[in-house]
C-alpha cells in the first residue's frame, strides 16, 4: 500500500483527495494546510471550474498537519502529493524528494523553467520519483486519442488542433500573476503543451498571436513548428472576457487515414458535449467510440493508479515524468515570448 500525505487542500487538492478513494494500492494518511477549517473537514468553501463545490469531509484516521516539515519528516508517508499553488511548486517537491519522499506534484511542474530543472535534478540526485499531474492524457477522449496513434492503426500524426479556453476563474485571485501562478498560459494550456510534446515530439519553433494582460498571456492561437514540414500544429487558449463558459476543451487530430475529433463545454452550470468523441473512418464512415462511464474524477483516478504502477515498478511513468512536464512548461514560455515580441521563436 502506498501512503499518501496531500500538501495543500485546494480545489486541486480535494479533487486528487476523493480520487485516492478510488484508486488502487493507494491510501490518504495525511494532510498538510495552515487552514483551520479545512483540517476539520470543512471543505465547503472550495470550488473549480469543473466537478461539484466542495463539502463537509470526514477525515478521521488521516493525520493532520499545518507545517510541511512536519508531514516530510513522518515515517508514515511514502509519497507526498504537492498541491500548493504553483510558485512553492519547486521547493516543496525539492524538500521532499530530499527527505526520501517520491513527488506527485499538480501541473504545472513550476512556473520557471529553471525551477522545473531543479525539480528534475532532485529526483535524479535523490533516487526519489518525481511525477506531475498532467492529467490530460487519462480523460478517456484524449486516453482514446494517444492509444490510436500509438497503435499505428490509421497512420501517422500529420496535424492537429487543439482548444482550451475558459471563463475568467474569478475565484483563483492570483491567476494572472507571472510569478505565482504564470497565467492562462502556464496553469490552463500547459496541458495541451504537454499533450502536444507527447505525441508529436518537440517542435522547433512557435508562433503566437493574440492579447496579453499585463506581462501574462490572455488569450491567443500558437502555430507550432516542426523538422518535419508535413506536421502541422495550432492551439488556442485562454481566458475570455464573459462569465457562463467556465470550461471547455477539444480537438481535432488529423491522422493518415483518420480524422479524431472530440469537443466539450460546461455552458451555464450545464456539462454538455457538442462533438461527441468521433472517428472519421478512411472509408468515409463516422464512428462514435464507446467509451467507460465515468465522471469528473475518472481521468483523475486514472492518473493516480499510474503514479502508484510507476513507483510499484520502480520504472518512470511515460506520461508523468518531470521531463516531459519542464518541456510543456518550456513551451508556454516560448509562447508567451512570440506573443510579446511578435516574432517566431526558437524552442
Amino acid at each position: 500500500m502506498l501512503r499518501v500525505g496531500i500538501a495543500g487542500i485546494g480545489f486541486m487538492g480535494m479533487i486528487h483527495y476523493q480520487a485516492y478513494g478510488r484508486a488502487k494500492g493507494v491510501k490518504v494518511v495525511a494532510l498538510c494546510t495552515r487552514d483551520e477549517k479545512k483540517l476539520a473537514g470543512d471543505w465547503r468553501g472550495i470550488q473549480g471550474n469543473f466537478g461539484p463545490p466542495g463539502e463537509m469531509t470526514d477525515l478521521s484516521g488521516v493525520a493532520k498537519y499545518r507545517q510541511l516539515d512536519e508531514l516530510l519528516a513522518s515515517r508514515e508517508v511514502d509519497l507526498v502529493d504537492v498541491c500548493l499553488p504553483p510558485s512553492l511548486h519547486a521547493d516543496a517537491a525539492v524538500s521532499a524528494l530530499h527527505a526520501g519522499k517520491h513527488v506527485f506534484c499538480e501541473k504545472p511542474i513550476a512556473v520557471t523553467a529553471a525551477d522545473a530543472e531543479r525539480m528534475v535534478a532532485a529526483a535524479e540526485s535523490s533516487g526519489k520519483q518525481l511525477l506531475i499531474g498532467q492529467v490530460l492524457p487519462f480523460f478517456p477522449e484524449y486516453a482514446f486519442a494517444l492509444a490510436t496513434i500509438q497503435s499505428g492503426k490509421y497512420g501517422p500524426v500529420q496535424g492537429g488542433h487543439f482548444k482550451r479556453i475558459i471563463s475568467e476563474p474569478n475565484w483563483l485571485k492570483d491567476f494572472f500573476d507571472p510569478v505565482k501562478v504564470g497565467g492562462p498560459a502556464v496553469d490552463l494550456h500547459v496541458h495541451d503543451a504537454h499533450f502536444i510534446r507527447v505525441v508529436c515530439g518537440m517542435p522547433r519553433a512557435v508562433f503566437t498571436t493574440g492579447r496579453m494582460r499585463g506581462p501574462v498571456a490572455e488569450l491567443f492561437h500558437t502555430q507550432f513548428l516542426f523538422a518535419d514540414k508535413n506536421l502541422h500544429v495550432t492551439a488556442a487558449s485562454g481566458v475570455i472576457n464573459q462569465q457562463g463558459r467556465p470550461f471547455t476543451h477539444g480537438f481535432e487530430i488529423y491522422l493518415r487515414d483518420a480524422t479524431l475529433l472530440f469537443d466539450f463545454a460546461v455552458l451555464g452550470g450545464e456539462a454538455v458535449s457538442p462533438l461527441p468523441l468521433t472517428v472519421l473512418e478512411p472509408d468515409g464512415t463516422v464512428t462514435r467510440p464507446q467509451l467507460p462511464a465515468g465522471d469528473h474524477l475518472t481521468g483523475f483516478v486514472a492518473e493516480i493508479n499510474e503514479v502508484a504502477q510507476a513507483i510499484a515498478s520502480g520504472q518512470p511513468s511515460a506520461l508523468l515524468n518531470g521531463d516531459l512536464a519542464r518541456d510543456a512548461l518550456v513551451l508556454c514560455h516560448k509562447q508567451e515570448e512570440s506573443l510579446r515580441t511578435g516574432k517566431l521563436v526558437a524552442v
